[in-house]
């Protein structure tokens, strides 16, 4: 039923995110400001050869002999790479405007995951090479964080933690309750991890998305 009621929606979730990817390219082109190597500050992000990285760290040198500059560690927020270089305190950069929204996991159609806007109800579909590996941990009707750049997706972030039903393990072994001992277990969403010996099926657990961890019983 639930699944009926948001396809009558799907012919229309492309245009919506259409609508909405342009939306948000246009709003980051009314915004764009231009900024230096001067103004750098940890978490800042800011465009530079068609990328879009964030400062993690920054020193402003003054040496003796020489002209001034700005060490910078920087990532590149699509990636995840690392870098560090040296910038001019006068270099120019245009400033990245990240788009964050918080969306709702909908449904899959094994192609297109879909998310929906919780005030309009717009759906935007995303491909699966746009989700992480810790979207495993990721059941339909969970809020997760989308961070977007000039209206292109770049990643989607689960809540840090979740709670999942076990679906699938080894009977538990009644009264030891050692948590260093493991056996693997199979979770709602068909994620497998370790659990302690004790764990049933149909526990309830409370997961770390970060680390595919089991913390405890909810």
């Amino acid at each position: 039923m639930i699944k009926a009621r948001y396809a009558l929606f799907r012919s229309a979730a492309a245009g919506g995110a259409r609508c909405l990817s342009e939306n948000s390219k246009k709003a980051a082109k009314r915004k764009v400001s231009m900024l230096t190597a001067g103004d750098f500050k940890n978490g800042l992000t800011f465009e530079m050869d068609g990328k879009v990285y964030q400062v993690i760290e920054f020193q402003h040198v003054k040496p003796g002999k020489g002209a001034a500059f700005v060490r910078t560690k920087y990532k590149d927020v699509v990636t995840g790479a690392i870098r560090e270089a040296s910038f001019n305190p006068t270099a120019k950069f245009e400033n990245a405007v990240i788009e964050r929204r918080d969306l709702e996991y909908l449904y899959n159609d094994g192609e297109l995951y879909y998310f929906m806007d919780q005030e309009s109800y717009e759906q935007i579909p995303l491909n699966k090479d746009k989700l992480g590996d810790n979207f495993k941990f990721v059941k339909e009707n969970t809020v997760c964080r989308i961070s977007s750049w000039k209206g292109n997706v770049f990643s989607v972030d689960p809540p840090t933690f979740v709670e999942l039903r076990v679906t699938e393990t080894e009977p538990g072994v009644r009264g030891d309750t050692a948590t260093n001992v493991t056996k693997p277990a199979t979770l709602e969403t068909g994620a497998v991890i370790k659990v302690p010996i004790f764990i049933n099926e149909g526990d309830l657990l409370r997961i770390d998305t970060r680390t595919g961890e089991y913390l405890e019983r909810a």
